[in-house]
């Protein structure tokens, strides 16, 4: 009888902390939502890939209410802190009440910063979004609503791979953007250039994107002084070099943004040998004409650098044949890597715009480049002889062949005339 009760009570005891367990993890909000029709059910279906329900957060920590009762009065009541959909002028806020809580963050993700609200602020978006501007962008139009998930999963709208869409989202939108001095085309650019290339077809995440120079929460135009320092942060060597260029001193008095002169800012595209120089395409002759000494140094870079790739041109060609006759030209394809070396570095130099400066590396290449041609000139030289000399050697060869096989014969003519074996004597 004792046993009876004891697994009774057990039973009852499983029944009602399971029906507790229950209340505990009710979420109405979704249960109900779940079963409506069309956009009301929305919600409750791309919340189960959201980052928060990971994280165990629920409906409840954004819109407030009682996830625990299926009563609307009493899951949706105002005395319970339920206010339902946000309004856009209060998601920064909403969402910063988090992440902009180091107490909250460091529980979840201690790596993350928490100063993203007070960036967003200062941000453009931000500033307008203060003055009533409700068209701008805010958290959930860069990350999604009921779906955000880390800015590294491959479905994000703010994966590199996606940031420059999302932007256009609503950058590229004429209508959208009517009304603010901001022109629209730029996702069009941005995806013909360079940057792009090596961010979408090459793979490279690291690639420069929207955010890379505008930045993210706190996006804003870079200002005309900075875009050296924007493009330099990537580009070193590049900024380095103009920082020695009579171009900074005289852009900065015209208040030209440096790079984007010459380079453009969203349709950046690979550098090609035209740029420089005095050609019909080159970027020197918007600015300067026939006559000045500024156009004689474009002219005289331009040639140096050509000089050196003809050169390195002609080079590789020789080496690559010797090599591929199976000759050994290590060397030479050594020395020519070295000159390409000091091709890049003039092509580096020549953001100083002092000839001077490029010539140091394109004579050095010129060298390099040279010796490079000669060591494959001699191996194919050397090929050539070995050549000749394997032909005589055969020659030689078949001479001696040729003159063995008629002593051979003479020899065996002797053996088989009549009476050469002493047969018939005696």
């Amino acid at each position: 009888m004792r046993a009876a009760w004891l697994i009774l009570l057990a039973a009852a005891t499983t029944v009602y902390g399971q029906e507790a367990l229950a209340v505990e993890q009710a979420d109405t909000c979704r249960e109900c939502h779940g079963a409506m029709e069309r956009d009301l059910t929305r919600p409750a279906q791309l919340f189960a890939d959201d980052i928060h329900k990971e994280n165990g957060f629920s409906c409840v920590d954004c819109h407030g209410g009682d996830p625990s009762s299926y009563d609307p009065e009493e899951s949706m009541s105002v005395n319970k802190g339920f206010h339902g959909k946000l309004s856009r002028g209060q998601v920064p806020e909403m969402c910063g009440s988090c992440h902009g809580d180091p107490s909250v963050m460091h529980e979840f993700k201690p790596q993350q910063r928490v100063d993203q609200l007070v960036q967003y602020r200062t941000s453009v978006h931000g500033q307008r979004l203060a003055k009533g501007d409700l068209k701008v962008a805010n958290c959930m139009d860069c990350h999604s609503v009921h779906d955000i998930r880390e800015v590294r999963h491959a479905l994000s709208p703010v994966h590199p791979l996606h940031v420059a869409r999302t932007c256009g989202h609503c950058h590229d939108d004429a209508e959208h953007m009517e009304g603010y001095p901001i022109p629209v085309g730029q996702l069009a650019d941005y995806e013909r250039s360079v940057h792009w290339e090596a961010l979408d077809a090459r793979g490279n995440l690291s690639a420069l994107s929207c955010a890379t120079c505008h930045g993210n929460h706190r996006a804003a135009p870079p200002g005309v002084g900075a875009v050296a320092q924007v493009c330099g942060s990537c580009h070193i060597v590049f900024q380095n070099a103009f920082e020695q260029s009579p171009h900074k001193p005289v852009f900065e008095a015209m208040e030209l943004a440096a790079c984007i002169v010459c380079h453009g800012n969203h349709e950046i595209l690979a550098p090609a040998p035209g740029m420089l120089g005095v050609g019909e395409k080159a970027s020197c002759v918007q600015c300067h004409s026939e006559g000045e000494p500024a156009y004689a140094v474009a002219r005289l870079m331009k040639e140096q650098i050509d000089e050196l790739t003809t050169e390195l041109v002609q080079s590789k060609h020789i080496t690559d044949v010797a090599e591929q006759a199976g000759m050994e030209v290590s060397d030479g394809l050594m020395q020519w890597t070295s000159a390409n070396e000091e091709l890049i570095k003039a092509r580096v130099q020549v953001h100083s715009f002092q000839s001077e400066r490029v010539s140091e590396p394109i004579e050095q290449g010129l060298q390099l480049a040279a010796l490079g041609r000669q060591i494959g000139t001699e191996a194919l030289e050397e090929k050539e002889f070995r050549r000749k000399g394997l032909a005589l050697s055969m020659i030689t060869i078949f001479i001696t062949m040729a003159g063995l096989w008629l002593a051979v014969r003479a020899l065996e003519s002797r053996g088989s005339s009549p009476g050469s074996d002493g047969a018939g004597g005696g």
